[in-house]
């Protein structure tokens, strides 16, 4: 589903403008966004948790001339879903 696809579903459920929808969503994502540039976390009610995890650093290899290299730690974010949600997609 791409974001087009998502505004009309959910204009659909609620009513609302697909404007107001797209300035919702895009909001979300700012805010959701800022919080994990924080280190914060942010629950979404009956999907997860979405939070930021510190990959360490590690030794990788150039794939091109095999020599190694250094790969330096860095924060990528993590969604942890909820059981509920676990259950539903696996049936």
């Amino acid at each position: 589903m791409n974001q087009a696809e998502l505004i009309n579903a959910v204009t659909q459920k609620v009513g609302l403008p697909k404007v107001q929808i797209e300035s919702t969503l895009k909001e979300l994502g700012a805010v959701i966004t800022e919080q994990l540039k924080t280190g914060g976390e942010v629950t979404l009610p009956g999907l997860g948790k979405l939070s930021v995890k510190t990959r360490a650093a590690r030794t990788g290899r150039n794939p091109s001339t095999g020599a190694a290299l250094a790969i330096p730690e860095k924060n990528v974010p993590h969604f942890s879903a909820l059981k509920a949600l676990k259950d539903a997609v696996t049936g």
